[in-house]
């Protein structure tokens, strides 16, 4: 019995060698073939030099297509909004809710601050409560050590703002947690609230006599919160059959976890594709805004709907929205720059409320639509050219073949392979 050797995946070195180097010790790992090899080489519009120099061990690019919503009016301001996603009907779905609420004024939105909290972990302390107050007298202290750290911030009018020290029950015993308040200005702030933590954590621990573990910040933004409302007319929208329906759904995933989940994940449609557009940090976003859904000891809406006075849909989100416009991506990815000349913003306050108020239009569009047609049928008719992209149809084919699945209401491969054949056949 024979048996074939795998081809190891410790590759000496690696992150030394030169991007086509990479691609070649990849390729000869997973049998890629020249086609693959030139793929993985064309970076489109992100330079390869910036790529390796963003990540490790960079061998290419994922480019994900960028749209632009239109029809946004938010605090009196139109604006074209780029997003950047790989799913169909989610930049259509936020331009019809805009268009539906634009004569009505559109979006009003707000912030509560651009404070971020880092933590520090303290274990090992026998008089917790002491220790509690014990750090708290050193306030000013604190101040001046992370003030310290980022004269820059602070000469931009942020810095240190507030201290909180919390007693808490785990199962390796009581901790004490020390709760850094940092306004971050127009930065996310990752870097700048991690430097002052570590720097804090020693002298924790001399004060305390306990010991410091993690250093590090929360992504629970709750002094970063992003709010947004908005009116929709009941004439504009269907009228009340659609305006109840739309309600029913809301109740549905402000009750419902398992609903929740879904209705939450379309909020984050559109704001994680403007996150993205614009180079920030999608990962620290979501999880911010699904812990946030979970505050209250049960995970629920980010959003609420209601029925005014006049019988009209309102509907409002507050979720934390932790984006910068200074570090990391949104001041070297090409794209990410492009995309914020395109918003016009000029502080990281106005643009996590702009992205609020896009995830509410998102919620607006699916729940109108599963209160109504179903999700489906918009949401499959722009599938419906993927799925004749993918049975190898191309150019005007694909426009072609997508109308016939649509057409049938069967938006699958197999259908669409047989239509192709068909279309070229000249049946």
């Amino acid at each position: 019995m024979t048996s074939t050797a795998h081809p190891s995946s410790r590759i000496g070195g690696f992150h030394k060698l030169a991007i086509p180097a990479r691609i070649d010790a990849v390729a000869q790992f997973a049998g890629l073939g020249d086609d693959d090899k030139a793929h993985l080489l064309n970076t489109g519009n992100l330079p390869a030099e910036l790529a390796d120099h963003l990540i490790e061990n960079v061998i290419g690019t994922m480019n994900i297509p960028v749209g632009i919503a239109t029809n946004m009016k938010i605090d009196g301001r139109d604006r074209l909004i780029p997003m950047a996603t790989e799913e169909s009907s989610v930049v259509a779905a936020v331009c019809n809710a805009a268009r539906q609420s634009y004569d009505h004024g559109g979006f009003v939105t707000s912030m509560s601050g651009t404070e971020m909290i880092a933590q520090i972990q303290l274990t090992q302390v026998s008089d917790p409560q002491h220790a509690r107050i014990r750090i708290l007298e050193h306030k000013e202290d604190i101040r001046t050590l992370c003030d310290a750290c980022d004269p820059i911030l602070v000469k931009l009018g942020g810095g240190f703002r507030d201290l909180e020290v919390r007693v808490i029950d785990t199962r390796g015993g009581t901790m004490v947690i020390t709760h850094l308040i940092v306004d971050t200005r127009d930065a996310m702030g990752a870097n700048a609230v991690n430097t002052m933590a570590e720097k804090i954590a020693p002298q924790i621990a001399a004060w305390t006599g306990g010991q410091t573990n993690l250093r590090i910040l929360s992504n629970l933004a709750d002094r970063r919160l992003a709010r947004a409302r908005c009116v929709w007319r009941t004439a504009d929208i269907g009228g009340e059959a659609v305006r109840d329906g739309m309600l029913a759904a809301y109740h549905f995933a402000a009750a419902d976890p398992y609903r929740a989940a879904t209705h939450n994940k379309g909020i984050m449609n559109g704001v994680s594709a403007v996150v993205l557009a614009t180079g920030n940090d999608t990962r620290a976003v979501e999880a911010g805004a699904h812990a946030y859904a979970a505050r209250g000891g049960h995970y629920t809406s980010l959003t609420t709907w209601e029925v005014t006075n006049d019988g009209d849909l309102a509907g409002s989100i507050e979720l934390p929205m932790a984006v910068g416009l200074v570090g990391g991506a949104t001041k070297l990815h090409p794209t990410a720059k492009t995309a914020l000349k395109i918003l016009g913003v000029t502080s990281a306050r106005e643009l996590a409320q702009i992205i609020a108020a896009v995830g509410l239009a998102q919620n607006f569009s699916a729940m109108k639509a599963l209160a109504t047609t179903g999700i489906q049928k918009g949401h499959m008719a722009l599938h419906a050219q993927n799925i004749a992209m993918m049975a190898g149809a191309v150019g005007d084919e694909i426009d072609r073949v997508a109308q016939v699945l649509v057409a049938q209401g069967t938006v699958r491969i197999d259908v669409a392979e047989a239509e192709l054949q068909r279309l070229r056949s000249g049946a």
